[in-house]
């Protein structure tokens, strides 16, 4: 991909969008655990994303590692429209998980409903803890980026990283809502 971003950056950029667009829209649906801002945070990230290409000479796109490249965007987007909040909070900051789409194949309802209640207190979980774990577990475990990619992106050690990994899965696992089994491993 990225040699067709280097080539043609329309084709390339379509290209980028489709591939990696639904881990994207996953990793800002667990950082902010409000599915009704997700879609404009995937879409200021991929914006940001076009016009930082539309500038970079093809050698340094055909360099680019674009997953890892568009969480950081994604990332520092996120971190943007909360401090935007801080400054205008909103009335109603509840997760909605009502319109979460469901990753498997076809399961029944009495399945889906027990994935649903199942999602719901993770991502109500995970929406609980402090954006110093938060950040590193939904990188970790829900886009799966390695702790080497996911220090470069924050810009620290990968031992830090590991240790903010561990104590955010430790804080899940002692978080009364959640069962061992729906902590993410």
């Amino acid at each position: 991909m990225p040699e067709l971003l280097a080539v043609d950056l329309d084709r390339g950029f379509a290209e980028l969008v489709r591939s990696h667009g639904g881990v994207v829209y996953s990793v800002l649906l667990r950082l902010s655990g409000d599915s009704r801002d997700v879609e404009d945070l995937v879409q200021d990230t991929f914006l940001r994303a076009y016009t930082a290409l539309f500038g970079y000479p093809p050698e340094r796109r055909r360099a680019l590692q674009p997953r890892a490249w568009l969480l950081a965007i994604g990332t520092n987007v996120w971190r943007n429209h909360v401090r935007t909040l801080t400054r205008r909070p909103v009335a109603d900051a509840g997760v909605d998980v009502g319109e979460l789409p469901l990753t498997d194949g076809s399961p029944g309802p009495e399945q889906r409903a027990e994935h649903v209640v199942e999602r719901e207190r993770l991502v109500a979980a995970l929406a609980e803890l402090p954006e110093l774990y938060r950040v590193p577990v939904v990188l970790r475990h829900i886009a799966g980026l390695g702790y080497t990619e996911i220090a470069e992106l924050l810009g620290c050690p990968a031992g830090t990283v590991k240790a903010q990994v561990s104590r955010g899965l430790a804080a899940l696992r002692e978080m009364p809502r959640l069962t061992q089994e729906e902590v993410i491993r």
